[in-house]
This record gives C-alpha cells, sequence and structure tokens, in this order.
C-alpha cells in the first residue's frame, strides 16, 4: 500500500521496507556486538548514533550482517543500492511526471527511512561519486537533516532513524572523501568465517544439500582462505546450488531408477559435477586452485575420470618398459623416446634423424598409454602431471580415459616436436656459421 506525508507543501510519496526471508547472520557475533553498540545513546538528550561501515570482501556477509543486526532493533529497514550512476536525487527525492502531467516527488529508502524512524542500509556505497555523497554531510553529523534541492525542502531524521554503509574492496569502487570517511564510523571489519561457521553458513542457506557435499565445500572454501583466495561463503553456496540443480536435472533426464538412485546416495558426491560446478562459479581460477588442493593431499576421487587418467598415465607394464635402446613396442616396429622432459614421440626403425620422426597423434598415442617415465615408490605420482588437464578439458566431459591420455600425449608430442625443432634450426645455423 503507498503511503504518503506531507512536508510543507510537498506531498511524498514513501518507499516500502525490505523484507527478506531467510537471511540470518550465522556466526561471528562480535561483528553484530560491534555495530549494535554504534548504534545505541549513552545519553538520550546529548548524544547521537554513530554511522558505522561495513568493510569486507565481496561475498563474506556485509549487508547480511547489517540487515539481521538491523531486525533485532525491531524497526523497519530499508536497502539502498548504491552504484556509479547514482545521483544526489536518487538517493534522496525524485520527481517523476503523474496524472495528468502533474509532478510528484518519490522519497528514496534513505529518505523514507528518515521520516518512518527506521534503519538504511546504503549497500556498496563505495561505489557513488563525490557529488552523491555530498548531498549526505549534514545528515551524517550532528544536524541529522537533507535537503532536497528539487522538492525544496528540508528533511529532518527521527530520533530512531539508524544509518550504516556496507563497503567492498575491489577495484569497481570509488575512494570515500575524506570528510565522508570521518563521518562514517567506527569500521567495522569482516574477514573470513571459521570452518564451523561456515558449515553453519551453508547449512542454513542450503537445508536440502546432503552433508558430505557442504563438508567437501566447506574444507575447499577453508583452504582457499588460507591461500589468500577470495573465495567466499557466498561461492560455496552457488557452488552447491548449482550442483544439486545439476544432478537433479541429469537424474529427471535420464529417468533414472530408484536403484540407481540409491547408488547415488552411496556414493555422496560426484567430483566430476563437483569440479564442473566450481569451474562454472569460479572460473578456471577456482578449478585450478581445486586441481592443486586435491594433488597435494593426495585425494583425487577414486570414481574420478581424472584419477582413471592419472593411473593410466602412472601405469607401468615391465615388458612394455623401454630404456635408451629403443626396444620394440609393436609388431609394426615402432619404437618410443622416453626423455627427461617426459615427452613421447614415436621413431619409425627405418629413421635417421629428427626429420624422420613420426609424432604422437591420436591413433599413434593408443600404443603408447601405459610407457611413463618410471617413477620411485616415494615419489608423489601427480607430481609431474600437466595443467593440460585443467586447461583443456574445460568442463571434464571427457568420460574416456583413453581419449583424455590420447589427447595429453598427442599435445606433448606436438610440443617436443616443435621444441625439437627448433633445436636442430639452431644446430644447422651453428654449424653453417661454423663453415
Amino acid at each position: 500500500m503507498v503511503t504518503k506525508v506531507k512536508i510543507g507543501d510537498v506531498e511524498l510519496i514513501l518507499s516500502l521496507p525490505d523484507e527478506i526471508p531467510n537471511m540470518e547472520w550465522i556466526g561471528g557475533e562480535t561483528y553484530m556486538t560491534q555495530l549494535l553498540a554504534s548504534w545505541i545513546l549513552v545519553d538520550n538528550k546529548k548524544d547521537i548514533p554513530m554511522n558505522p561501515q561495513i568493510l569486507g570482501k565481496p561475498g563474506v556477509g556485509k549487508t547480511t550482517l547489517a540487515y539481521s543486526s538491523a531486525k533485532k532493533l525491531n524497526l523497519p529497514v530499508y536497502i539502498f543500492q548504491c552504484t556509479v550512476d547514482t545521483r544526489p536525487e536518487d538517493l534522496l527525492i525524485s520527481p517523476v511526471i503523474g496524472e495528468n502531467n502533474t509532478i510528484k516527488y518519490h522519497a528514496s529508502s534513505l529518505v523514507t527511512a528518515m521520516i518512518k524512524g527506521g534503519i538504511c542500509i546504503l549497500d556498496e556505497a563505495n561505489r557513488m561519486s563525490e557529488k552523491s555523497w555530498a548531498s549526505l554531510a549534514p545528515l551524517l553529523d550532528q544536524r541529522r537533516y537533507i535537503e532536497s534541492i528539487i522538492a525544496g525542502i528540508k528533511v529532518n531524521a527521527h530520533p530512531n532513524f539508524r544509518i550504516c554503509c556496507t563497503m567492498n574492496e575491489d577495484s569497481s569502487t570509488f575512494e570515500v572523501p575524506e570528510y565522508i570517511h570521518s563521518r562514517l564510523q567506527p569500521q567495522i571489519f569482516i574477514d573470513f568465517p571459521s570452518k564451523d561457521e561456515e558449515f553453519k553458513i551453508l547449512e542454513f542457506n542450503l537445508p536440502f544439500a546432503k552433508k558430505d557435499l557442504i563438508t567437501y565445500t566447506v574444507n575447499f572454501l577453508q583452504e582457499s582462505h588460507l591461500r589468500n583466495k577470495d573465495f567466499t561463503a557466498r561461492d560455496g553456496i552457488n557452488i552447491c546450488r548449482y550442483y544439486m540443480k545439476m544432478s537433479k536435472f541429469s537424474a529427471e533426464s535420464t529417468n533414472k531408477t530408484e536403484e540407481n538412485d540409491k547408488n547415488e546416495d552411496e556414493n555422496l558426491i560426484d567430483y566430476l559435477l563437483f569440479r564442473q560446478s566450481v569451474k562454472q562459479i569460479l572460473d578456471n581460477e577456482g578449478l585450478k586452485f581445486l586441481y592443486e588442493k586435491e594433488k597435494s593431499e593426495h585425494k583425487i576421487a577414486s570414481d574420478s575420470p581424472l584419477k582413471k587418467v592419472f593411473n593410466k598415465l602412472m601405469e607401468i607394464d615391465e615388458e612394455d618398459l623401454l630404456d635408451e635402446n629403443f626396444e620394440d613396442l609393436t609388431d609394426d616396429k615402432r619404437k618410443v623416446d622416453i626423455n627427461d622432459d617426459d615427452f613421447l614421440f614415436l621413431e619409425t626403425e627405418e629413421s635417421e634423424g629428427l626429420s624422420d620422426k613420426k609424432f604422437l597423434d591420436d591413433e599413434d598415442a593408443t600404443d603408447v598409454i601405459h610407457i611413463i617415465e618410471k617413477k620411485d615408490e616415494e615419489e608423489d605420482p601427480y607430481e609431474n602431471l600437466d595443467p593440460f588437464f585443467i586447461d583443456e578439458l574445460d568442463d571434464f566431459t571427457e568420460k574416456d580415459p583413453n581419449e583424455i591420455v590420447r589427447k595429453f600425449l598427442a599435445k606433448k608430442s606436438k610440443k617436443k616436436s616443435k621444441k625439437q625443432k627448433d633445436e636442430m634450426k639452431d644446430t644447422d645455423n651453428k654449424k653453417k656459421e661454423i663453415k
């Protein structure tokens, strides 16, 4: 229902408060204590509330903290989304053309909170320009009012009015003017949550998710925090949510039976699908980090196509191991050179020199899937794996490990081919210079 108030001779149409279901701050009670403390009055007659700013990386829960804290005071909450295009009139009072070409004035969420005695959250406030900030200067000190040049009125803040700003730490923001920054105090810095807190956050937002999926995601996030990655609980929620949507869609599209569903429950996490979810939420950076995490922990999923590929690449058949004497590999007398760089290429028996070498293609690679440099048992079997698996197989939809290995070896061979040819060319040039 539209609410109107009259200030002087000007009628204002007020904004509606924000009611957001299932938005609750979890963990980090210290942050909420700091925020609520900044809003209380030590002396009801002489003190004024402070105007805190909440700082942190995108996705750590700044808006959630502000909204949940405001709800604790049982006051209406108004959220104003700031952008680089926010003008002073957008922030305060905007004129619109009404019926019969009359001008009507709409009060912003901020001004409505001032009038109704609510709490205003300026979300991502440091995306605004200095011009917009200037219009708020009198509101943020002892004067506690705003002036609208367009409407020609001054609006005083209700005694219950409170305000806070959330600010991101990224390159798409502006520096807040010093005369405004000194008015936006205290500064509340939100860090990444602890493991228990992050688990509770995901569990609260995803009550329909399996515990094992949440646990696996939280472990991924916690490791990323230690490595100074910018992955947040919001990213984790999106990864899990997309994972479950894809899983459900796949099950419905293939008309899986109840027995298959039961088997899937026993196999708690589809690691292939999890990697795809990470890739599509966090792009290649997240996928490469997940790969490094799994590799360092030696926890590549046993049912993962990647694990099957790794096993094939590390598989050693005593009869097929070749040394520098180029023992025969197949009936057609093709031979394999295992060199220091772990690059494989084929050489025909009749070849004399590099120009006659036959480099691996997809078909040839099938003959050398087993042939990998021999490794000691103490060595990490994943240590020398190429990032090709991450860079080239973006969504890991390739289910046949033989095909992956063929592509891998073919790519390796092409690189080796170019390297060897360049070296030969340099050698020939040096010989010509000597002659």
